[in-house]
């Protein structure tokens, strides 16, 4: 721009010297006239030239402003183009994990017909087996009056070995009837296991259908959260798990639902067991996604609410129920939002009833977590219509969120809000969070936790957690 602007100057001052140097015919009559006007064109120029100099100056100053704002139009487009791509690799995940879903559905649907044929076939031989008892037991009577007819004679060799035959036929029959029976039970527990797999996985894919038209956040969550899965057998029978731990000695390894019934219980409930531990845990508590909101009611906290494949609560009543014989441990495992990996802490726990407002005591803390929850050992626990902490002023329940044993407020709330992304304020959004203080210094917002009980006497989980040593808690 500035050579440009030279190059217009040097034009005219050219143009004005060649008009000085050459005289018109007018010039030569009156000379002082023509002296005059040179000498007022060199100041139009001059003024000409100082005028280009300042439109080039602006020109020069629009232009920087110019390419300024479209640098900031361009870093606009760049932040839009990330989120979209992001957006759009969620939405192929969830239809991924949708057709995964569906897949499974078809599997066990199909699993559960050939359950159904099968129990309908053994209930068959059942009837058919306690018609012939029914037989053989009227063939019974017969003989016994037979023998008290000849109670004052003698019985023959061949009527004492045909009653010993058809007693050892009755014998074998019952075995068989009691075999029989024991298979429907297992078939019915089976069919039942089926049914909820299914219909937890038929409201997963409801839940990832609706998770692809509309994106709720934390905010949007309805303050009624589901209702865990009860158990609907009508067959109370006693030889049900007490914990995951029992089911994990009888054999079973496989993660999922299933029915316990702790010994001082008079009816079952459903629990998820995690079997990826050595020994198997009940589990507590999942956080996960933030799909359901934990501000809940004491009877809410009591009873248990959430979804078993997702996020949950089991409920005080059935935790106490779990851990009441003693010599219980309390595992806690959480991971930040740095993903550099989970870690954990475990506790020796005991907890109280529903007298002493489930208080709890924790000891002798092991893990490669740091300890956030002595502070806490010893307090009854709290939810916002029902304030149970140490602080004098106000509820911790009602300003940090969720039901938890607050003393004033703690240094831990696993059942804060769910959030994704931390406030950069110190204001209550920030205590409301999912959060793991092991000190003053340091307080981090969680991206996942789980926490589950399991006996004293059960194996060791430490060298199975698998967990790194690298997290930045």
């Amino acid at each position: 721009m500035k050579s440009v602007l030279t190059s217009v100057l040097l034009v005219l001052l050219l143009a004005a010297a060649s008009a000085s140097l050459i005289p018109s015919a007018e010039a030569r009559v009156t000379p002082p006239a023509e002296t005059r006007s040179r000498f007022a064109a060199l100041d139009e120029v001059r003024l000409l030239a100082n005028g280009l100099l300042q439109l080039g100056q602006s020109l020069r100053e629009f232009v920087h402003k110019t390419r300024g704002q479209m640098n900031d139009i361009f870093q606009k487009i760049n932040i839009f183009d990330r989120s979209f791509y992001q957006l759009s690799v969620l939405a192929s995940e969830i239809r991924d994990e949708e057709e995964e879903l569906k897949k499974t559905t078809l599997i066990l649907q199909a699993n559960n017909e050939e359950v159904k044929s099968l129990s309908l076939e053994i209930n068959s031989k059942v009837e058919g087996i306690l018609e012939e008892r029914s037989r053989l037991q009227s063939k019974v009577g017969g003989l016994e009056e037979q023998l008290s007819s000849l109670s004052q004679g003698l019985v023959t060799s061949q009527q004492l070995a045909e009653i010993g035959t058809l007693r050892e036929v009755i014998h074998s029959q019952e075995k068989s009837i009691t075999e029989l029976l024991r298979a429907v039970r297992e078939q019915s527990d089976q069919l039942n296991d089926q049914r909820l797999q299914i219909n937890s996985l038929e409201k997963k894919i409801t839940g990832n259908s609706l998770a692809q038209e509309t994106v709720k956040t934390p905010d949007s969550l309805t303050p009624e959260p589901p209702t865990l899965t009860p158990y609907e057998v009508t067959d109370f029978r006693n030889d049900l798990p007490s914990d995951c731990s029992d089911l994990f000695g009888r054999g079973r390894r496989v993660s999922g639902v299933y029915a316990l019934k702790p010994t001082n219980l008079s009816r079952p409930f459903m629990a998820f067991c995690d079997m990826s531990k050595v020994g198997g845990v009940t589990v507590i508590q999942r956080r996960m996604d933030g799909t359901v909101n934990f501000d809940q009611t004491w009877q809410k906290y009591e009873d248990g609410f959430g979804d078993f494949q997702g996020e949950f609560w089991l409920g005080l009543k059935k935790m106490h129920a779990l851990v009441a014989r003693g010599n219980s441990i309390l595992r806690i495992e959480v991971e930040d939002w740095k993903a550099l990996g989970k870690r954990f802490v475990e506790y020796n726990l005991h907890l109280g009833g529903a007298e002493s407002y489930y208080k709890i005591h924790l000891k002798q803390p092991m893990g490669d977590l740091p300890d956030a929850m002595t502070n806490q050992t010893g307090m009854m626990f709290s939810t916002k219509d029902q304030d149970n902490d140490s602080h004098q002023d106000s509820s911790c329940a009602a300003s940090y969120t969720g039901g938890w044993w607050f003393n004033a407020c703690g240094d831990a709330n696993l059942n804060g809000r769910y959030v994704s992304v931390r406030p950069k304020s110190r204001g209550p959004e920030r205590r409301s969070e999912i959060q793991w203080r092991p000190s003053r210094r340091a307080a981090f917002s969680l991206r996942s936790t789980q926490i589950s009980v399991r006996p004293s006497s059960a194996t060791n989980t430490f060298s199975s957690s698998g967990q790194t040593g690298t997290s930045s808690l």
